[in-house]
């Protein structure tokens, strides 16, 4: 099926609660495609994620899928505190799922799931989905993530936090919508970020030159630049407390924190697709969750390129993840 798509669109929640306690009114980006097609497809964006730059597979393993791709919040086409007044400071993925279940079932009017594809964030906000409405999804897709945020992760995601909080242009704090400046900030944040992307053979290799760069330099400030022009920091930050935070444990009080026995609760069919150098995500921990699963799957994408593996950038990791999925959806 050809991939048709609409504009990108936006579902308005009143009145919405977060976790913390906070009341706003908030609204949802999201973008449809293929929505002829008869079995639905969510995909959620991941950290530093905009809709149209997230791997949507419908010139792939969804193409014959009405695909939903839809903004979490706090990415700056959803409601986040660039450009929401009162925006809280601490969100959840449980806030990002409930926001999302408001605008399938009273949106668009949908109340199953064919399938969840999850990269990273997505990921996460995948396994949120499964432990919150196991009832709705049928099957889900989880590519580089975990299903709790490891203490090495968490201990990483300090160091671009720490760049990013004691530059010198940064100020916290905000008194009106718009993207606050920092362009120091920012770049020291890329910069702490950057060399984890990927792996140490991939950066041996100079596989940048893959993507068009002749030099580390040209691609340090692509990345490091460029990958974050247009973004906000308090965007980020609170983006990145909620992946440090990630643990689907404490989206119901009788598992009591218990991983295990969360993951046990889960009912779908998962696919679990880590990379084998991603330097986020462990690929043993997901082959320990897929045993804890009851329907349960874990492949490990043979790739030197990382946690980028699972964004859809290298065109061998495109075709063996497309047929990973395929095979199983199949």
């Amino acid at each position: 099926m050809a991939s048709s798509n609409s504009e990108i669109e936006f579902f308005d929640i009143p009145n919405f609660s977060f976790q913390d306690g906070t009341t706003l009114d908030i609204r949802l980006a999201y973008q449809q495609f293929n929505q002829g097609a008869k079995k639905t497809a969510l995909i959620p964006t991941c950290f530093r994620g905009r809709i149209q730059s997230t791997w949507n597979f419908t010139q792939g393993a969804l193409s014959d899928y009405r695909v939903i791709v839809v903004a979490l919040l706090g990415n700056g086409e959803s409601s986040s505190p660039s450009n929401k007044l009162g925006f809280p400071s601490t969100i959840e993925y449980r806030d990002c799922v409930r926001a999302q279940h408001h605008l399938l079932t009273q949106g668009l009017g949908i109340t199953s799931v064919d399938v969840i594809v999850g990269f990273s964030m997505g990921g996460q906000t995948a396994y949120h989905w499964l432990a919150l409405y196991p009832e709705v999804v049928k099957n889900a897709v989880i590519i580089c993530s975990s299903a709790r945020t490891s203490r090495h992760n968490y201990q990483f995601l300090e160091g671009p936090r720490a760049a990013l909080e004691n530059s010198a242009d940064y100020v916290a704090g905000r008194k009106e919508v718009g993207i606050l400046e920092a362009p120091r900030g920012l770049r020291a944040f890329g910069k702490a970020y950057s060399a984890w992307l990927t792996s140490v053979a991939w950066f041996d290799d100079e596989l940048y030159r893959e993507l068009g760069y002749q030099t580390l330099s040209e691609w340090d400030y692509a990345i490091t630049v460029g990958g974050y022009r247009g973004w906000d920091p308090e965007d980020l930050l609170v983006m990145l407390g909620m992946w440090q935070r990630g643990d689907i444990s404490v989206c119901n009080p009788d598992w009591d924190g218990s991983l295990e026995v969360a993951l046990s609760k889960i009912t779908a069919r998962v696919l679990l697709l880590p990379s084998r150098t991603d330097q986020y995500f462990n690929w043993g921990a997901s082959e320990k969750e897929a045993r804890l699963l009851p329907n349960g799957k874990c492949e490990i994408i043979p790739s030197v390129w990382g946690h980028t593996a699972g964004s859809g950038i290298s065109p061998r990791d495109i075709e063996w993840i497309n047929g990973r999925i395929g095979e199983f959806l199949g």
